[in-house]
């Protein structure tokens, strides 16, 4: 059979932990094939980006076009944007509805504190981009920025599910709110749950953390799952339930590998077993 396509628009991380290969690689595990649209090259590894170059937003619409005018193209995902007017682009095109099921990642900073976005990213975000997005993955810092809140607000599972309403109300038909940097009393919480906010309602996806500091690339992996899920024919929720076990599995099969002197990788491909 042919296999279904998905698209990851997206920055390169020459460390391969995130970006789009992680996203690819995400893509590959779940049989489905992967095209892209580079937004973005970052010169990174697990401890720290010391570089970046964004591409214009007219080079990145012309990698989506070129790709959609030849291959079908069934979900998407949008990981680092890097510019503004990327995010603008990408909204404006999404509102035509070329762009069909679209999950946006809000890629703003990366793991290790640097910006990944320039100035007025958030603000494009909001009102270029989330009223277009079927499903909407920040993670707590990137709520908080996109809500205007602080992320010591972000402190439970309710206060997650409130902030996913709100952000609902900006346009996403969809938000998971992920909470692997919950914390409890100032400390990193026992349990990583997140928290998707739909049409219907509110159901929280509980795990246990994995003790680990390959982590690099959990975010880019889980919007990439969610896309690899649609693209295979899934319902929404569903598709966000297998990308939450997904991206534990890979938690689990990378918590010992020694990639890196900081934060490597996660096992996408189960070699971990």
């Amino acid at each position: 059979m042919t296999p279904r396509v998905a698209m990851t628009i997206a920055g390169s991380d020459s460390g391969g932990g995130a970006g789009i290969e992680a996203d690819l690689r995400t893509f590959t595990a779940h049989r489905v094939h992967g095209t892209v649209a580079i937004t973005a090259v970052t010169a990174q590894n697990t401890v720290s980006v010391t570089a970046v170059a964004a591409l214009e937003a007219e080079m990145v619409l012309a990698q989506i076009a070129t790709v959609t005018e030849d291959i079908a193209v069934d979900a998407v995902k949008t990981g680092m944007l890097a510019r503004p007017a990327t995010i603008v682009a990408v909204g404006e095109l999404a509102a035509t509805g070329a762009l069909g099921n679209l999950v946006v990642d809000p890629v703003l900073v990366s793991s290790t504190g640097h910006s990944l976005m320039e100035e007025g990213g958030a603000e494009a975000y909001r009102f270029a981009l989330l009223p277009h997005a079927h499903v909407l993955t920040p993670n707590l810092r990137e709520t908080a920025v996109l809500l205007g809140i602080t992320v010591e607000e972000l402190d439970s599972a309710a206060a997650m599910a409130e902030a996913g309403a709100a952000l609902r109300q900006l346009g996403a038909t969809w938000v998971v709110v992920k909470g692997g940097h919950l914390l409890e009393g100032g400390v990193t919480a026992t349990l990583a749950p997140d928290v998707v906010v739909g049409p219907n309602g509110i159901v929280e996806l509980p795990a246990v953390r994995v003790i680990t500091r390959n982590d690099h690339g959990t975010g880019c992996s889980m919007s990439s799952a969610i896309a690899a899920n649609l693209a295979l024919g899934l319902e929404t929720l569903s598709a966000i339930e297998h990308a939450k076990t997904f991206v534990h599995a890979g938690l689990v099969g990378a918590s010992t590998w020694e990639l890196g002197r900081g934060h490597g990788p996660i096992d996408h491909m189960g070699w971990g077993g």
